[in-house]
C-alpha cells in the first residue's frame, strides 16, 4: 500500500475530481444542443482530460522537486505538492515518466478526435498541450498568464474541447458555460498560492500574490468569484443556457464567505484554510450543478 501511495502520489489523485466535473459540463452543453452524444466518445474525452491533468500535476511535482521548492514550502492540504518526492527522492524519474507518458496519452486522444471531427479542434489541442508542458517552468513566472492559465485549461479548453469532440461544432452555449470554470479554477490556483509566497519567490516564480501582495490578490479572487456567477446569469439571460443551469448559483452561499474570508485572512494561512476548503467545494460543485441543469432541460 505504501508503494502504491508513492507511485500514485505525483499524480495527486484527490485533485483529479476537478476533471470529471468540468468534462461533465462540456458533455452537458453537447447534450443540450444536440440531444445525444456517443458514450464511447465521452469515455475517451474523459481519459484524455484526466491524462492532461495527471501530466501537469506530475510535471509540477518533478520540477518543484528539482528546483528545491518542495523543501522550502510548508505543505497544506491544498498547496505545497503531494510531498511524495521529498520523502522518496528515488521516485523523481517515475514522476517525470508519469508526466511525459500522460502528456503523450493526451496528445493521442487529441489526434483521435482530430481525425474524427476535423482540424478545427487543433488550436484548442495545441494550446492545451502548451499549457500542460509550460505551466511550471515558464507560466508561473508570468503573473497574468499564471492567473488565467489554469482557468483556460479547465474552462474554455476542456469544456469547449469536450463539446467539440462530441458534436464537431463550437457553440456559444459551450463558450458561456466554460466561463464558469474559467473564473473558478483560476481562483482555485490563485488562493492556493497564498501559503507559498515566500518559497515561490525564492525560486523565481512571479504570480499575483507575489507581485501584488496577498491582500490585493484576495480582491482579484473576490472579483473572479463574482464574474463566474455573472457569466452564468448572463448566459441564461441571453438564452445560451437553460434556466435550470442556475442551479449553479447554489454555491453562492459558500462563495460569499470565501471571498470575505480570503480578504480578512489573506496573510494568515491557518485562518485561510477553511476558505481554501470552501474554494475547492465551489470549484467541484458549481460546474456539476450547471451540468445537471443542462442535462434535465
Amino acid at each position: 500500500m505504501n508503494r502504491l501511495k508513492y507511485l500514485l502520489g505525483p499524480a495527486r489523485p484527490p485533485f483529479l475530481l476537478l476533471t470529471p466535473a468540468c468534462v461533465a459540463l462540456g458533455v452537458g452543453t453537447a447534450v443540450w444542443t444536440t440531444g445525444h452524444v456517443a458514450p464511447i466518445d465521452v469515455v475517451i474525452v474523459l481519459i484524455g482530460a484526466l491524462a492532461a491533468h495527471v501530466s501537469v500535476n506530475a510535471l509540477n511535482e518533478y520540477f518543484d522537486f528539482k528546483s528545491g521548492l518542495d523543501f522550502r514550502t510548508q505543505r497544506t492540504p491544498f498547496s505545497g505538492g503531494s510531498g511524495t518526492l521529498p520523502q522518496k527522492p528515488e521516485y523523481a524519474p517515475h514522476a517525470l515518466a508519469i508526466g511525459v507518458g500522460s502528456f503523450i496519452i493526451t496528445a493521442l486522444v487529441g489526434v483521435y478526435f482530430l481525425a474524427k471531427r476535423g482540424l478545427a479542434l487543433l488550436p484548442l489541442g495545441v494550446l492545451g498541450l502548451a499549457i500542460v508542458g509550460a505551466y511550471t517552468v515558464w507560466i508561473t513566472r508570468r503573473p497574468l498568464l499564471c492567473l488565467v492559465a489554469p482557468g483556460l485549461g479547465f474552462g474554455p479548453l476542456m469544456v469547449m474541447g469536450t463539446n467539440f469532440a462530441l458534436t464537431g461544432q463550437y457553440t456559444w452555449t459551450a463558450f458561456v458555460a466554460s466561463l464558469v470554470p474559467f473564473f473558478l479554477v483560476s481562483n482555485l490556483l490563485l488562493l492556493n498560492q497564498f501559503p507559498d509566497v515566500e518559497p515561490d519567490r525564492q525560486v523565481g516564480r512571479r504570480h499575483l500574490p507575489i507581485v501584488l501582495g496577498r491582500r490585493a490578490a484576495s480582491i482579484v479572487y473576490g472579483a473572479f468569484l463574482l464574474l463566474a456567477y455573472v457569466a452564468l446569469v448572463a448566459g441564461v439571460f441571453a438564452a445560451y443556457l437553460p434556466r435550470a443551469s442556475l442551479f449553479g448559483l447554489i454555491t453562492v452561499v459558500a462563495a460569499v464567505p470565501a471571498a470575505i474570508g480570503a480578504y480578512k485572512h489573506a496573510d494568515n494561512v491557518q485562518g485561510l484554510l477553511p476558505f481554501m476548503t470552501a474554494n475547492v467545494l465551489i470549484n467541484l460543485l458549481t460546474p456539476v450543478l450547471v451540468a445537471v441543469g443542462l442535462f434535465i432541460s
